[in-house]
């Protein structure tokens, strides 16, 4: 059941709740969205709450990497072996990496821009929204959380951080990529004999083109759970200051309730 009717006619609203999650629109710095699309294409796209265009980035990047050996080529680089790297890539599907990999950063930094501009819009039209999302499967409202233990969960399995602020799509893509990446690459394996002590098994184990992707995964989970935790809390500040405001403020008087 989706709850949301769009009965207030506003032309911009600062949030959507839903069953499955709570998309909404705050300020964001361009430049760090842009980094993290070069980290990995589709990145800055999630942090823009563009799930759809950022899905298929990331399994656009995952596909290409694994056509040209791109992660194997860079292990190899840092190593050293050059022409190693050389060797390794094939080169038939790299005209089809660098374009789309640019678009991802052109892209994400151009909708953080637009979308700055239009959250000031829709702050101060003050647009009304549902706070309150009830289905038959799940329910979902606006309430404050700490952004830390968010960063502890994702440290724990990257997509729980995610799945504490009720973001349901996001946890479930990324446990999912998680796991395909973890048994690819034999990271538990490697782990098992490095706690064993057999460094050499746990190295020659590992598969370096899956587990490359890993670390990106990992941190942008720490980051994505820990900033949308804060933009939650702000949220919900916001919404209960101007609850009280309309709803408890005497005639004739202005009380200004500050954000904390």
């Amino acid at each position: 059941m989706e709850n949301f009717r769009n009965q207030f006619r506003n032309r911009r609203y600062m949030a959507h709740v839903s069953i499955l999650g709570t998309t909404q629109l705050h300020k964001r710095n361009p430049i760090t969205i842009a980094c993290w699309s070069m980290a990995f294409p589709g990145f800055g796209h999630l942090l823009l709450n563009k799930y759809l265009r950022g899905y298929a980035l990331i399994l656009w990047e995952m596909f290409i990497n694994q056509k040209i050996h791109l992660n194997l080529a860079i292990v190899h680089t840092f190593n050293g072996q050059f022409e190693a790297a050389r060797d390794v890539m094939d080169p038939k599907f790299m005209s089809l990496y660098i374009p789309v990999y640019l678009f991802a950063i052109y892209d994400s930094y151009r909708t953080a821009v637009d979308l700055n501009k239009i959250y000031l819009l829709a702050q101060r039209e003050n647009g009304r929204f549902n706070e309150f999302s009830i289905g038959a499967l799940e329910i979902n409202y606006l309430d404050k959380r700490s952004p830390w233990v968010a960063v502890i969960w994702s440290m724990g399995i990257p997509s729980l951080g995610q799945l504490y602020l009720h973001r349901i799509v996001l946890a479930t893509f990324i446990l999912t990529s998680t796991l395909i990446m973890i048994w690819h690459s034999n990271l538990i394996l490697a782990l098992h004999d490095l706690i064993l002590g057999d460094i050499a098994a746990s190295t020659s184990v590992l598969d370096k083109q899956w587990l490359l992707y890993y670390p990106s995964f990992y941190f942008f989970t720490l980051y994505d759970a820990y900033t949308n935790t804060v933009e939650n809390n702000k949220l919900f500040n916001d919404v209960q200051k101007h609850y009280l405001i309309e709803n408890y403020q005497p005639a004739g008087h202005h009380i200004t309730i500050g954000d904390q």
